[in-house]
């Protein structure tokens, strides 16, 4: 188990702490060590969960991506809020990050999209993520549609398709104490200014 966490050991920068851990799962774990629980909700305070990979970590915010037009998508265009829970239990510790949301722009969206390996850019256009489809079929079919349309030629961004920052206003160290005493640290954003507290397990 890792050493006590404390307001004096963590950094005043809560990113520079998200980073210093996140570093550390990495070395910890090869299978999907980006994946984080996605909590969104409707205009209507509905809410939703999943788990999606994180593309981008630093200053600015919290980065992924997706279809517009999904569940998660209108979800975040119709409620610009979200939370996002990092569970790694190969080093008994947890970050919730809670904040605003903002699309990325286009030219960043298009970049990672041009990365992304070609089976995979034709899967962003094959799949009306979140409907309901026939059967897999559809699903097989319209991939097969999309590879021959593109046969030959580079694959574009579809118009539906980018990434989301989530902006934090709020964030939450937590590690694993022995008799359940768990360490948690919060950090709160005010002013421009990160204050630092412990919360009781």
């Amino acid at each position: 188990m890792s050493k006590s966490l404390s307001e004096q050991s963590v950094d005043k920068d809560p990113f520079i702490q998200f980073d210093r851990w996140y570093k550390e799962h990495l070395s910890l774990v090869t299978t999907y060590p980006d994946s984080v629980s996605l909590g969104t909700a409707s205009a209507d305070g509905t809410i939703s969960v999943r788990t999606v990979l994180l593309k981008e970590a630093d200053s600015r915010g919290f980065v992924f991506f997706t279809n517009y037009n999904s569940k998660k998508g209108r979800q975040l265009i119709e409620n610009p809020n979200a939370a996002m829970l990092f569970y790694w239990p190969e080093s008994s510790r947890q970050v919730r990050i809670e904040g605003g949301v903002e699309k990325i722009s286009d030219k960043e969206s298009e970049s990672y999209f041009s990365s992304r390996p070609r089976e995979n850019q034709i899967s962003a256009w094959t799949s009306i993520q979140s409907t309901v489809i026939s059967g897999r079929d559809h699903l097989d079919g319209q991939f097969e549609f999309y590879t021959t349309k593109f046969k030959g030629k580079s694959i574009p961004k579809p118009p539906h398709w980018g990434g989301f920052r989530i902006i934090p206003e709020l964030f939450e160290f937590w590690q694993e104490g022995k008799h359940r005493l768990h360490d948690r640290i919060i950090y709160s954003l005010s002013l421009n200014t990160w204050k630092i507290e412990r919360l009781a397990p």
